[in-house]
């Protein structure tokens, strides 16, 4: 069973907390609230998510201060950030919030359909991601020379092999096809560039499985990364 994806919302109004949930629940995944800059960077330090919504006028630490401090993080700098506004104060508020790292800038009132479209591909990018953190894992207690003693030994080798083999072709087909609709629907630079280097990654990992595979002349630890 694939875990679920968390999605952070961050608005001081628990009206467009409401509001968001409401449009997103259909995606099925985990939605987690924050009323302040400060509320949300605490849920960070424990969990993973897969994209934050980010309101920009918030009293006391705003979106663009909160933003801020997501990016100097290590573990959080990575995150997908869209940010929400009430008000456009023209092309420069726009850019502030594009150099404060978002990967998106969406005015209020804004097409639930839209917001959900959008939400809907970094939830799917993070999902492939973690797939493809679970196949590196098992990759590497392969090469780390798991399991290769003995006939039984060769037995499970082979199994893990062919196991990894179709775990890896899933995501390998699931993420060309993604990459295909982010292209057909000219999607953001920044989401695009992410499922490159997720197909990159994929290119990768299956490099250094067919490595091991027999004949192929294996045995070599290729470096991977999660």
């Amino acid at each position: 069973m694939v875990q679920k994806a968390k999605i952070l919302l961050v608005d001081d109004r628990p009206e467009n907390l409401l509001a968001l949930e409401a449009i997103l629940s259909a995606l099925d995944q985990t939605l987690v609230r924050a009323s302040s800059g400060e509320e949300a960077l605490k849920a960070l330090l424990t969990d993973d998510f897969a994209v934050i919504l980010l309101d920009v006028q918030m009293p006391g630490m705003d979106g663009f201060e909160t933003a801020a401090h997501i990016k100097r993080r290590e573990r959080t700098r990575d995150i997908p950030i869209i940010f929400l506004t009430a008000i456009n104060h023209g092309p420069h508020h726009t850019f502030r919030g594009y150099a404060a790292g978002a990967v998106d800038y969406i005015s209020k009132p804004f097409d639930p359909w839209v917001l959900r479209a959008k939400v809907s591909v970094f939830v799917e990018l993070y999902t492939k991601n973690c797939q493809l953190r679970e196949q590196a894992a098992l990759l590497r207690l392969q090469l780390e020379g798991g399991g290769t003693n003995g006939a039984d030994g060769s037995k499970e080798t082979a199994g893990l092999l062919a196991e990894l083999s179709a775990r890896l072709a899933a995501v390998e087909e699931q993420a060309e096809a993604l990459t295909k609709q982010l292209g057909e629907d000219s999607a953001e630079a920044a989401v695009v560039a992410t499922a490159a280097h997720l197909e990159r990654k994929l290119t990768g990992l299956r490099r250094a499985l067919d490595a091991l595979e027999p004949g192929a002349g294996g045995g070599a630890v290729l470096p991977l990364q999660g």
